[in-house]
């Protein structure tokens, strides 16, 4: 008789994951973006402030910098957030998310050696912890462009 309850307490949490962890995913990724996302519009605020800059000025050749490059950063973290927690425009946020990922995860090669002088740097772990974000971007892409997570037999 336990043996028959566990089965089915298994069975509805299996479905309840297949039908819903995708979407908690996804609105937690974009609570995540959103939240530094806003951080970076009040200059001083953001830890990840000099290093989200000094990141967008060497990718852009120094086109974009200083504020400029924190306020675009701003932005585009916010439109990740928002098309993540809506879901709406979900597509447009997965492309912003793409692009913000090369520019979040490149310090790790072009300021390799300021970041992992020995140990690694608590900027380093920073940028570290962004392959998770990367990973849930892909399930959630996945997601977007028609894969289904279904319970199995």
């Amino acid at each position: 008789m336990t043996m028959v309850r566990m089965d089915t307490v298994v069975e509805r949490a299996t479905g309840w994951l297949a039908r819903h962890s995708i979407d908690v995913l996804r609105i937690s990724v974009g609570l995540v973006f959103f939240g530094f996302g806003v951080l970076k519009f009040f200059p001083g605020v953001s830890p990840a402030q000099e290093l989200a800059v000094r990141t967008l000025e060497k990718l852009s050749m120094g086109i974009l910098s200083g504020e400029g490059a924190l306020l675009t950063t701003a932005i585009a973290e916010c439109v990740v957030g928002i098309t993540m927690i809506t879901g709406k425009l979900l597509k447009l946020g997965l492309v912003v998310l793409a692009a913000s990922l090369v520019g979040i995860l490149s310090p790790l090669v072009l300021f390799f050696t300021d970041l992992f002088p020995g140990a690694p740097t608590l900027e380093a772990q920073y940028i570290l912890k962004d392959i998770v974000l990367a990973a849930a971007g892909l399930v959630i892409a996945a997601r977007a462009l028609g894969a289904r997570l279904v319970a199995g037999t």
